[in-house]
């Protein structure tokens, strides 16, 4: 089990926009080992927009995109152990992190309850995105979500946003 494939990066320009798209993905046949794999990837993911296109990454966003991954990646080795798709996106100031898997149970954040040892994954993402979105597809599910790269930029909870 391992990493499957990874596509090289890729720069496009948004018809109209005048600034430019930088993205990859990467497909892991998902198991607790890939996890840190997939963290490597978006931190080199990142690293590399940072050098090669000049897009401004902060520490912090650095971290949260770390974090983020590492929390979606265990809900799929939990919840939808197998293929696994990671999407990455920068455009405008934002970091889109897409993740598919094949599990068809949707995932849903407990009520807050500070006696409860674990399952707090999905709190952590919703506080530190600034969007969420879950999607059913033909075969499981897909999960997107999006990081602020400016600096200062005051996140509140994202909780369920238009796909």
């Amino acid at each position: 089990m391992g990493l499957l494939t990874t596509t090289h990066g890729t720069e496009q320009d948004r018809p109209g926009s005048g600034t430019a798209v930088v993205a990859d993905s990467a497909a892991y046949d998902m198991d607790s080992e890939q996890i840190s794999r997939a963290r490597d990837f978006v931190r080199g993911f990142l690293s590399d927009a940072r050098a090669r296109h000049g897009v401004d990454v902060p520490a912090r966003s650095m971290d949260i995109a770390q974090l983020v991954v590492s929390e979606l990646a265990t809900n799929v080795c939990k919840y939808a152990p197998g293929p696994c798709l990671l999407d990455l996106e920068v455009d405008s100031g934002l970091l889109g992190i897409t993740m598919w898997d094949s599990g068809a149970v949707l995932p849903s954040a407990l009520g807050a309850d500070p006696s409860r040892a674990g399952q707090h994954g999905l709190e952590i993402v919703l506080a530190v995105c600034q969007s969420f979105q879950v999607r059913r597809e033909p075969v499981g599910k897909r999960v997107r979500v999006q990081i602020s790269l400016l600096e200062g930029r005051d996140a509140g909870p994202a909780g369920p946003t238009p796909w």
